[in-house]
């Protein structure tokens, strides 16, 4: 099991739980906690025992943003960076961290549901935008609040955002940067449900138990590649393509018969593929952009 400086993560019954884990500082969001993410989801990605994730925060919080302790310079580029920004370095570009957070996100092969337990602001909302399913305590608050502290919206929100919620109530959020409640979240479609706090986990991890139980988990992992890249896809030829290469290569893979045997005897699945070894490739004519 990896251990990690920022966050807490646990693996039980194929269910894995990321806890941001600062709160004492509201689990602000900092260098370090983008590392541990993104090796926490290359974790996620290389064990075929976990089958689903949920992200959540310690405390009364979820994240309030990136940590501000340095003040007014926070944000600039211009002098000495930390090791983990300097990574992301492309020509004489820093990559913003939370956007290398929510592609690799983007990039997971396991669905990953958000379990909001507080406030949610800056970063602490935009990495969401890249998880499968928002679940949201009714204590949760969130905020696109970069136009307040004079920046523009980051970690690839602007693509994510408008997609799951329409460009006008995007622009009203990021040009507002009020911070609204977990009821106005659901009532525009950016989270799927409300929980009382102690309910928030049990349902999140009863809706990871449904997938858990039921499905193969290479067909997730199919379709969560398939939903999220066509996302932004020009013609649906491209999921026609994709879609029938994955039909195609499923239809002689063991979990096929295992999904219809099982179905037409009347008793749970045993899907014998894994994502490691078993996860065709159908996207002969898709590739990924490159930071430039």
């Amino acid at each position: 099991m990896p251990t990690f400086e920022t966050i807490l993560y646990d693996v039980a019954d194929g269910i894995a739980t990321i806890t941001l884990n600062r709160p004492d500082k509201l689990n602000a969001f900092t260098g370090q906690m983008m590392v541990d993410m993104i090796a926490a989801f290359d974790a996620i990605d290389a064990d075929d025992a976990v089958r689903v994730a949920i992200v959540t925060g310690a405390g009364r919080g979820f994240c309030a943003g990136a940590d501000l302790s340095a003040g007014g310079s926070t944000f600039d580029r211009t002098g000495p960076q930390d090791p983990s920004r300097e990574e992301g370095r492309v020509g004489d570009v820093l990559r913003d961290g939370g956007g290398r957070l929510t592609l690799r996100i983007f990039e997971c092969l396991k669905p990953v549901i958000a379990a909001c337990n507080g406030p949610a602001v800056g970063v602490g909302i935009t990495m969401q935008l890249a998880m499968d399913i928002r679940l949201a305590s009714t204590e949760a608050r969130y905020g696109f609040v970069f136009a307040r502290r004079g920046l523009n919206p980051e970690a690839a929100s602007s693509w994510f955002l408008p997609h799951l919620v329409g460009p006008q109530t995007a622009l009203e959020w990021c040009f507002t940067g009020r911070v609204f409640p977990a009821s106005e979240a659901k009532e525009k479609g950016l989270v799927r449900s409300l929980h009382a706090p102690d309910e928030l986990l049990p349902a999140a991890r009863a809706l990871a138990r449904e997938i858990a139980d039921n499905t193969s988990p290479v067909s997730v992992a199919i379709t969560r590649q398939l939903i999220w890249r066509m996302t932004g896809a020009a013609h649906p030829m491209d999921a026609h393509m994709a879609d029938s290469r994955g039909i195609q290569k499923r239809g002689a893979q063991a979990d096929v018969r295992e999904g219809v045997n099982s179905f037409l005897e009347k008793r749970p699945p045993n899907y014998p593929d894994k994502v490691s070894k078993d996860l065709p490739e159908i996207w002969d004519h898709w590739t990924a952009p490159t930071f430039r």
